[in-house]
């Protein structure tokens, strides 16, 4: 007895399309995606606040160090304005939030805005 090996017929794996007709590829476009755009967390100078609380403030909700913080808090007191950090629109909204709430709980007027890098 002669024995033939066959080999199992392979799929055909060419796309088709329904109704016969050649195949249209789409090419894929990159897409530009902006970075975000960046606020800077400012504090304001007024006459009432303690500079120590300023400093503690920089300290705590901006992670800088006690020389930095102190150095931000006498540019806020000459300048009448320092930057604290620079943010995306998110994080800059929730530290001015952070530093308002925490200086009316303090019983203290300082002011903190957000406001665009340009």
């Amino acid at each position: 007895m002669i024995a033939m090996a066959t080999t199992p017929k392979q799929p055909d794996l060419t796309p088709s399309v329904p109704g016969g007709g050649d195949a249209v590829v789409l090419e894929r476009r990159r897409q530009r995606v902006q970075p975000p755009k960046m606020y800077q967390v400012v504090l304001l100078n007024d006459d009432f606040t303690p500079m120590e609380f300023v400093v503690r403030v920089l300290q705590e909700f901006f992670n800088k160090d006690r020389e930095t913080a102190t150095q931000i808090m006498l540019k806020i007191h000459v300048h009448g304005r320092g930057v604290c950090g620079v943010y995306t629109r998110d994080v800059a909204a929730t530290k001015v939030e952070q530093v308002t709430q925490a200086a009316r709980a303090a019983g203290h007027p300082l002011q903190c805005v957000a406001e665009p890098v340009e």
